[in-house]
């Protein structure tokens, strides 16, 4: 796809749009100096330049990547009408795009009905759930995998509920039989399960989860943000059974958070929060003296804890989806190409000579570390963030990681023969969420296991 092209369309569009209104004088304030903004313009693109290149298989490190061209186009088209998804005041078409993408997601997910709209981000999106919890079952408390994104204790925190932390097992996931200890106590009103955990890629077992809640009287809530849409290659033999299990079970929670500008490749920011109850909508209401009167249909800010929101967002992932629909052929077809390259990577590093596997990758987050000898967690450590810190400052052949803190026991757990001389950890993690990543993986891995001999 020429982005170009797309978007000098977009443009063309809207000029052609307001040229149907009647004609009116530019007001001189908005006026700035052509020389000025080509000087700034020449500036802001220079500065930018200091980014990582997200865009490029050789970033292999954190959640990042470039939203799709399609994206980028629909953004920009919907962007220069600036509505307001808000109310239906604010944002009539947009709206509607809202309204059908979200569908979209609810029906990947497998929730038959269904309460939902976007969010700003996965943040603000696992802020509504909890949120609807608490109202849901009021004085409970919350329990969360230790593995289970750092921002649910903030959220619980300023929502005033309580937080149990549940261990986790050899994979990092949900340890079922603690779970179930801390259910039979009577205090815990919502389990977070997590599909997808930011360090490890590791996925909870939903379906043996919303079970034993059930038994106990508690809500699901499922933080998909990064793992939902692993739910279209839930019966694919890439996919562990276990895996496929628990993506599907995601059809029987309350709650369910997805972030398109993760694996929907979207920009940023583009959450989404989807409830299988619509009745919760009770929670929300509230009233406005100046909005939501164009229309007797709900609005999405009747729905919503934020107010303001992107019309814009909405229309690029409706675009999106047009053209890469959440099938195993559409969109699917991205996210297997980084699994089948993660389980390939994996497959590398379990016969290199100077790389460890840290653990199998779950979906397309791949752990590691450079073998040392002895296996010392000090060393370990150490030859770690030295692979890292020398992969982003090479003159030639950059290559760019992460790393991720693993503590002393977690690591013993995959690795018995570990000396731990330290508390925790650093290990190195690759997320290799870019379809390009796939044909790019053997120069990956040559070039890592060059920076690893010179590190251990």
């Amino acid at each position: 796809m020429e982005l170009r092209q797309w978007l000098d369309r977009g443009v063309g569009a809207f000029e052609a749009w307001t040229r149907s209104y009647e004609e009116y004088a530019a007001h001189p304030a908005m006026a700035v100096d052509a020389e000025a903004c080509a000087a700034a313009f020449d500036e802001l693109t220079g500065r930018l330049h200091g980014s990582y290149p997200f865009f490029h298989p050789c970033y292999a490190g954190q959640m990042l990547k470039p939203p799709h061209p399609v994206a980028v186009a629909g953004y920009l088209a919907a962007m220069l009408v600036n509505s307001n998804n808000h109310a239906l005041d604010g944002g009539p078409a947009t709206s509607v795009m809202e309204e059908e993408a979200v569908g979209q997601l609810a029906a990947m997910a497998g929730l038959e009905t269904h309460l939902g709209h976007l969010t700003s981000s996965g943040t603000l999106a696992n802020l509504e759930a909890l949120f609807v919890a608490r109202e849901s079952r009021p004085g409970l408390s919350v329990a969360v995998s230790a593995e289970g994104h750092y921002t649910h204790a903030r959220m619980c925190h300023l929502l005033g509920m309580r937080v149990h932390e549940v261990a986790v097992d050899d994979r990092g996931r949900m340890d079922v039989p603690a779970l179930e200890r801390l259910l039979a106590t009577g205090d815990v009103g919502t389990v977070v399960a997590t599909t997808g955990t930011t360090a490890l890629g590791a996925v909870d077992p939903v379906h043996r989860i919303v079970p034993l809640a059930r038994q106990y009287g508690a809500r699901v809530h499922v933080d998909a943000a990064y793992g939902g849409f692993f739910a279209l290659l839930a019966g694919d033999p890439l996919t562990e059974e276990s895996t496929g299990q628990a993506l599907r079970a995601m059809a029987q929670c309350d709650s369910v958070v997805i972030d398109p500008h993760k694996h929907g490749l979207q920009p940023y920011g583009c959450g989404a929060v989807l409830f299988a109850d619509p009745a919760v909508t009770r929670f929300y209401r509230h009233d406005s003296p100046y909005t939501y009167f164009t229309s007797a249909r709900p609005h999405l800010g009747e729905i919503s804890l934020e107010c303001s929101r992107s019309g814009a967002a909405a229309a690029a992932l409706w675009l999106t989806l047009r053209l890469l629909p959440l099938t195993r052929q559409g969109l699917g077809a991205v996210l297997a190409a980084g699994r089948r390259a993660a389980v390939r990577w994996a497959g590398l590093l379990d016969g290199s000579p100077h790389l460890d596997l840290y653990q199998p990758p779950e979906l397309d987050i791949v752990t590691y570390h450079p073998h040392t000898e002895p296996a010392a967690l000090s060393r370990v450590d150490r030859a770690s963030q030295e692979v890292m810190r020398r992969g982003m400052e090479a003159k030639e052949h950059p290559v760019f990681l992460s790393v991720a803190r693993v503590g002393a026991q977690a690591f013993a757990d995959r690795h018995k023969d570990v000396v731990a001389d330290l508390d925790h950890a650093h290990i190195l993690r690759s997320v290799l969420m870019k379809p390009e990543s796939e044909p790019y993986l053997e120069r990956l891995h040559h070039r890592v296991e060059e920076l690893a001999r010179g590190a251990a």
